[in-house]
């Protein structure tokens, strides 16, 4: 039997080499052993300080608690709910209040940096973001029309968030509808969108004469992780899984995008199917971390661009590389966020706008033709 026929070419490489071996790039593999090290040495600073103050070692012997790790009572009650069984004092800490932070962390990092990435690739331009997009003005609208009006719904805040992200990108897509979309249009539908949406926001504040309704809508359209735990993990885990499962199977149509609408074409994509479905799958990701820590600003927009820095632009690689990036840059900002003014937590947004904007700034400035991919 020939080597063709087992599956080889004549380099010897098997299929799967060829369809897998991208993942072995050495610029991919480093940028995710250097994002896995940024989360763990910030997953530690997060999980030793706090009102409760223990030792490094007290932290880290918390966190690899056999009682913990290898009991099934425990992960039924983290992951679906049930009743907590008797924990040390420091592992009840490490586990049900500080390390839930970083989980989610995590996730709203991962979540916001593959929604940009998908947004800056179905409209070929830099500069797309859930905030571009209108997704993250309508959750914040949804948001503080619940706070201020509909007060009885707070309990359903993250869902209709999530809603409200996915109402906004569905009148965006509307609005740029001309016998097809165009990446122009999208963008531009964006910004007329968030302006309205922006501008309803603000006129929402005045109606609002609850100080504490006022703080918290503030927490939820700038950013929070502060007092998250089991709870937001358990809404966010299971979409994250199907945005990202969609988001890496989707990363080819997105190459074959930022080929030009023309060359798609020929190429045989159905081009609107395509793009309203990954518009779909990026409103996912970021309704899904809105859901649980509010509008966290430029993540989605900084992200995608640090990842295509440092492993090139194919998207295969860039989706992979931003699963890694995003939750480096979430849980460093996280911690700053919260040790940065201890014992005053500030919003995490808050941090990224800082992180955010210089990078972005020296980006503008480096680079000739900022904008479109």
């Amino acid at each position: 039997m020939s080597r063709q026929n087992v599956g080889t070419d004549h380099t010897g490489r098997t299929r799967t080499d060829r369809r897998f071996g991208w993942l072995f790039d050495p610029k991919l593999l480093t940028t995710a052993m250097g994002s896995l090290v940024v989360i763990t040495v910030a997953g530690l600073v997060q999980v030793s300080f706090g009102a409760y103050s223990m030792t490094f070692t007290q932290a880290w012997s918390a966190v690899f608690d056999p009682n913990v790790l290898l009991n099934g009572q425990v992960w039924n009650a983290f992951l679906f709910g049930g009743e907590l069984p008797e924990m040390s004092r420091e592992s009840l800490i490490v586990w049900n209040i500080r390390l839930p932070r970083v989980f989610v962390g995590m996730l709203v990092g991962m979540n916001l940096a593959v929604s940009g990435a998908i947004f800056q690739a179905i409209t070929r331009n830099e500069l797309a973001s859930p905030f571009i997009l209108g997704v993250s003005s309508g959750a914040g609208l949804m948001i503080l029309l619940t706070l201020v009006v509909f007060g009885g719904l707070s309990a359903f805040l993250p869902v209709i968030a999530a809603v409200g992200g996915a109402v906004a990108f569905l009148i965006v897509y509307a609005i740029a509808w001309k016998n097809g979309t165009s990446p122009v249009r999208l963008v531009l539908a964006g910004v007329i969108v968030g302006t309205v949406f922006n501008s309803l926001q603000t006129a929402l504040f005045f109606f609002a004469d609850d100080i504490g309704i006022v703080q918290s809508a503030i927490a939820w359209t700038t950013g929070s992780l502060t007092g998250t735990d089991w709870e937001q993990v358990r809404l966010a885990l299971p979409w994250s899984v199907v945005a990202v499962l969609l988001a890496v199977a989707g990363s080819r149509q997105c190459n074959v995008l930022l080929l030009g609408e023309q060359t798609a074409r020929s190429l045989g994509m159905s081009i609107e199917r395509v793009r309203f479905a990954l518009s779909g799958v990026a409103v996912l990701a970021a309704a899904a971390s809105i859901a649980v820590a509010g509008i966290v600003g430029f993540v989605g927009l900084i992200v995608p661009h640090v990842v295509r820095n440092l492993v090139g632009s194919d998207y295969r690689k860039v989706v992979v590389g931003c699963l890694f990036v995003g939750p480096a840059l979430m849980v460093g900002a996280d911690v700053g966020a919260r040790l940065a003014l201890s014992p005053v937590q500030i919003p995490v947004g808050i941090v990224t706008g800082l992180v955010g904007g210089p990078y972005f700034l020296y980006l503008m400035r480096k680079r000739q033709n900022m904008g479109e991919i």
